[in-house]
């Protein structure tokens, strides 16, 4: 038999280190992409399959969900951190609506006074009403 029909007769060989180098170069090249890092996108660019990475790589398998934890913590941290940065900043936005009511109430009482003072100055310009001295020779305002 000829070196070519026997090569064609027989089943390629498998080199398990060769597979395992691929996979994790391949893993690589994901994170360096900053590309979703999974067994399947790690299988689709090494050209294996899925199936070959969970039945016969069991401990890469293990790395590859280390990283996606990894990286789903980190983004969650990340998350978690900006949610905390809004809190505050929204406690500071009700701390100021707070104050700014507080002086809506005191303007609009301020407000009320001087509508009352100037309700009682027109009555005494126009002549319906009439001030009484006091004891002290100020008038008094009614």
């Amino acid at each position: 038999m000829s070196e070519i029909a026997k090569s064609e007769a027989e089943p390629r060989q498998r080199d398990r280190e060769k597979t395992l180098f691929q996979m994790r170069l391949a893993m690589n090249r994901l994170q360096k992409r900053d590309a979703k890092v999974s067994i399947a996108a790690v299988a689709k660019e090494a050209g294996v399959t899925p199936a070959l990475i969970h039945n016969r790589y069991p401990d890469f398998a293990e790395e590859v969900r280390k990283v996606v934890g990894k990286t789903t913590r980190a983004q969650r941290d990340q998350k978690h951190e900006l949610l905390i940065a809004e809190r505050e900043k929204n406690q500071q936005l009700r701390e100021q609506v707070a104050e700014l009511m507080m002086d809506l109430r005191n303007l609009a009482s301020v407000n009320e006074a001087l509508r009352a003072e100037l309700v009682l100055q027109q009555a005494v310009a126009a002549g319906n009403v009439a001030r009484i001295r006091s004891e002290h020779g100020t008038p008094k305002k009614k």
